[in-house]
């Protein structure tokens, strides 16, 4: 491990603490990045999303994605949290912390709509940061190419049916335009180049592939980091303003994450997955879609409801969180690797 990734903690502090104070000194500067937007993704964070996840995709041998169905076990974990957990858990969890024991230390008149933002944020898993999580965990970049894949799928469906149900709502407004461009953006374009890339830096011969495998992973660490000062710069005033309402509202977020990934990389154990899909499907399981999540509470409860806030302190503790599940996966990596694992079979 390099001095940067063993003191990685440290940069991540310094560059929240960066973001804040530079969205307080430099608000015109950052509101003029934020607004470089096309439904409600943001364009340079998305330039960003793509030099964190090029290095995994470049790994990536589509041949090999025919045989992701040995870890159909894996998979069929991940869809359990993903959608018969997470949100029904983040409706419990919102009921229990804001609705119940928080009640007395927020406006009276937004806790339906800061449940309402937690419920959407927790209904659709994420579709391009997990690519980061997972090359983090050395996880198996196939099993989670398809995962992201499989998901994106299933949100199409599922993901106004479940948000109407928790919410009570007969129908909602479901942003097609920002799911669509994010899985677009964030899977097919950067899945596509990478693969283009690949080709080209096979065809000089394998060495040059493992080169710009070494090259490009700083690269993405500082990506990294960078959009943590812009998430936070976006967001600083915001935070300066109403510090114990985000700190009350990243409660339950806090206990959520930790909640399903350590169910899913308990299960995986449990059923014999091997630690490069556990890795993986505990972080899927918990990380969150934060563009869609903003770009529908925005749309159902407006800009300035306690549903947007809600989803933006998803935004504002999702990196930060899911890198110390990060370090918890590989921390316990001996641990889960003392059971035996049976050999991966196909289900039939």
């Amino acid at each position: 491990m390099s001095l940067f990734e063993r003191y990685l903690t440290l940069w991540v502090g310094l560059c929240i603490v960066a973001g804040i104070a530079l969205g307080g000194l430099l608000p015109a500067a950052f509101n003029a990045i934020a607004g470089l937007e096309v439904a409600k993704v943001n364009l340079p964070v998305a330039g960003l999303v793509w030099l964190m996840i090029i290095p995994m995709l470049l790994r990536i041998d589509l041949g090999s994605l025919a045989q992701v169905g040995r870890h159909w076990r894996g998979i069929s974990v991940t869809l359990l949290i993903n959608w018969a957990v997470k949100p029904f858990s983040m409706a419990l969890l919102g009921w229990l912390f804001i609705g119940l024991l928080f009640r007395p230390l927020l406006p009276a008149d937004q806790i339906q709509s800061y449940i309402a933002g937690l419920i959407i944020l927790a209904a659709a898993p994420c579709t391009a940061m997990v690519f980061v999580w997972s090359g983090l965990v050395k996880g198996e970049p196939h099993f989670t190419l398809s995962q992201v894949a499989l998901n994106d799928v299933i949100m199409l469906v599922a993901f106004g049916p479940i948000v109407a149900l928790l919410l009570g709502l007969a129908a909602i407004t479901v942003p097609w335009q920002t799911l669509a461009l994010s899985v677009g953006l964030y899977v097919v374009i950067p899945a596509l180049l990478a693969q283009g890339l690949r080709r080209w830096l096979l065809s000089r011969g394998p060495s040059h592939l493992e080169t710009a495998l070494k090259r490009l992973g700083p690269v993405s660490m500082v990506a990294l980091l960078a959009t943590l000062v812009l998430l936070f710069g976006f967001q600083g005033p915001q935070i300066i303003a109403q510090p114990l309402v985000i700190l009350l509202l990243s409660v339950p977020i806090l206990i959520q994450v930790y909640l399903n990934a350590g169910l899913a990389y308990g299960l995986n154990r449990l059923v014999g997955e091997s630690h490069e899909v556990a890795g993986p499907s505990a972080l899927i399981g918990a990380s969150n879609f934060f563009e869609l999540a903003v770009a529908a509470a925005i749309s159902l409860f407006g800009l300035t409801s306690g549903a947007a806030l809600a989803t933006v302190v998803g935004v504002l503790i999702e990196v930060p969180v899911m890198l110390s599940v990060v370090a918890i996966v590989n921390r316990s990596r001996g641990w889960y690797l003392r059971r035996p694992v049976p050999a991966a079979t196909d289900p039939g």
